[in-house]
């Protein structure tokens, strides 16, 4: 049974998967497999999922958070709305956008902070990686500004000699930080998620 005949099916699986459950993406089981493993949120939590469209990262938040939660979702592309998510189109990585997020928080700060954003893949791999870690810089300092002491933070990057620039600040930063690559994550994909516990503030 050949490696990539192996992935197919995988993606396959939790793409049809995601079809029968309802999710918008197949991506919503990476995050249920995060959670799983570390136990990121918690019922009535305020979240902001960065990089939200469309949709399969808040859909699951959702469930986990219940009705008394919030959420707020930004990404650069439109997404249909969802029950109890509050969407901001806009490019995180502005000025404007991380301003229009801080009014919509209202004065209150995050329980979980996510990021799933990727760069555009230009086919270059240093480059989309170097991107990638700076997607996570850009996610990190909406945390130092939005999240409670003792939240949590997840982040995507894209594995590479960068790393340590996003590894070594969330290690200063939280009590806990440990990579994960969900199962739900393709086999031949380079993406891994730093999972940091336990806001220092």
């Amino acid at each position: 049974m050949s490696t990539r005949w192996y992935q197919e099916k995988k993606r396959e699986h939790y793409y049809k998967q995601a079809k029968q459950q309802g999710y918008r993406a197949r991506s919503a089981y990476k995050l249920k497999q995060i959670h799983s493993k570390y136990h990121i949120f918690k019922k009535g939590d305020t979240v902001i999922d960065l990089g939200a469209a469309p949709g399969g990262w808040s859909q699951v938040a959702q469930e986990l958070i219940g009705p008394t939660g919030m959420i707020i979702g930004v990404d650069l592309e439109p997404m249909a709305p969802l029950d109890n998510v509050v969407f901001i189109q806009g490019d995180m990585t502005t000025e404007q956008t991380k301003e229009q997020l801080t009014e919509a928080m209202k004065g209150t700060q995050a329980d979980v902070i996510l990021s799933d954003m990727s760069p555009d893949i230009t086919g270059n791999y240093t480059m989309d990686q170097a991107r990638s870690v700076w997607l996570c810089l850009q996610a990190f300092e909406v945390a130092q500004h939005l999240l409670k002491s003792q939240g949590h933070f997840i982040c995507k990057l894209f594995e590479g000699e960068d790393k340590k620039d996003i590894l070594n600040p969330l290690q200063q930063s939280f009590y806990i930080v440990k990579q994960f690559s969900p199962q739900a994550s393709r086999k031949s994909s380079s993406e891994t998620y730093l999972i940091a516990k336990g806001y220092k503030g």
